[in-house]
């Protein structure tokens, strides 16, 4: 994979580092801490400027961003509702739960999305509830653009400190981003497990 994405960005340039972090954003086993730093070390090489490679980093993963917000906004919270009364374990949410999130993210949704951009995984399908709990689009777009530029910034800087030394960068940040998604499947297990449906809402 490391040679194919250098292959990409040595042939398509800026173009290229937008296409894959928007790949990235949309598909999120496409690593973005492998993407930006290999990014980083060609504009540490002269091929390009660190920061047009950050903002063309920036631009293809707020594209991606701006698609899965739209989808989410599109479907609406109330259409959910379905989901969620049919496969309320899978989902391990019931409404009262869905009203509660929709309640929290009128308060600090914007907070959310921010720091969400800095997390591993998260940072991918965080636009998902900003859309489907309808925060509005302009501090959408204001606190994701801030959480991804300072992810997408330090990984391109590291990317260009380290040289050719881009593996070191992978080698921080993936097991940090392994271990994330680990507790994230061990989470989901546990609440599947656990969950059952409050007293109120309607029987599966």
């Amino acid at each position: 994979m490391t040679a194919w994405i250098q292959n990409l960005v040595a042939q398509l340039g800026y173009v290229g580092i937008a296409l894959l972090m928007f790949a990235e954003t949309v598909f999120p086993p496409l690593p973005s801490e492998v993407i930006m730093p290999l990014a980083g070390m060609q504009a540490g090489a002269g091929r390009f400027s660190l920061a047009g490679t950050i903002a063309a980093g920036v631009t293809g993963a707020m594209i991606g961003n701006l698609a899965w917000y739209a989808l989410a906004r599109a479907i609406g919270v109330e259409r959910m509702r379905t989901l969620v009364d049919l496969h309320g374990r899978w989902l391990t949410l019931d409404w009262d739960e869905v009203e509660r999130g929709r309640s929290l993210f009128a308060k600090s949704g914007a907070t959310f999305v921010c720091l969400g951009r800095l997390v591993p995984t998260i940072r991918s399908i965080v636009s998902i509830p900003a859309g489907l709990l309808a925060l509005p689009l302009l501090p959408f777009l204001l606190w994701s653009l801030i959480g991804t530029t300072v992810w997408t910034g330090l990984l391109a800087g590291a990317g260009t400190l380290l040289g050719g030394r881009h593996g070191a960068v992978a080698d921080v940040v993936g097991p940090v981003s392994t271990a994330i998604v680990v507790a994230i499947v061990g989470w989901y297990g546990w609440r599947v497990a656990t969950w059952h449906r409050r007293k109120g809402s309607r029987d599966e």
